[in-house]
């Protein structure tokens, strides 16, 4: 004999199943960040770069930005929205009179023209990353510190001949 559910444990059954579909509904909402890749980004230095990537960016400063999905091979995203973007396998910059400065090991090429907008690209690295960061959101010497570690996977060839920091 089928004894119909009370209806305060129908209830309860609706709202957990509803929050579920509610959770599961809001994280299939967080769509990717659409990044152009690289043109060296199937490069297998860029795989390495890329598992590498931490969590978040900014974690200790109150600045937090966590990681992204990405919709392209050898890319990163940090934020919401995205206000650290890398780029593993662009062109590597040749000569230039731009600002490089050294974090950790890492030589990198500053590019303030868009500011607070900046672009930092690795100098003296096959391939080359990139990282651009809106400044107003989370300092760029913060996000290429801390992408500094992932980056340096990639061998030095070359080094700035005169740096900042």
């Amino acid at each position: 004999m089928n004894r119909p559910t009370p209806p305060r444990r129908r209830a309860r059954a609706l709202v957990v199943v509803g929050g579920t579909a509610l959770a599961l509904a809001l994280t299939g909402c967080s769509q990717a960040v659409p990044i152009d890749p690289a043109v060296e980004a199937s490069d297998p230095d860029c795989a390495a770069v890329v598992v590498r990537l931490p969590d978040s960016i900014a974690k200790d400063t109150g600045e937090e930005q966590a990681e992204r999905e990405t919709n392209a091979q050898g890319t990163g995203a940090w934020g919401s929205p995205a206000s650290v973007l890398l780029r593993c396998g662009v062109r590597a910059p040749g000569p230039t009179t731009d600002r490089c400065v050294t974090v950790n090991g890492v030589d990198w090429v500053i590019d303030e023209t868009d500011a607070p907008n900046y672009r930092f690209t690795t100098y003296g690295r096959t391939p080359a990353v990139e990282v651009l960061v809106d400044n107003d959101v989370v300092s760029g010497t913060t996000a290429i510190t801390e992408l500094s570690s992932a980056v340096s996977v990639i061998p030095a060839e070359g080094t700035c001949t005169t740096t900042e920091g």
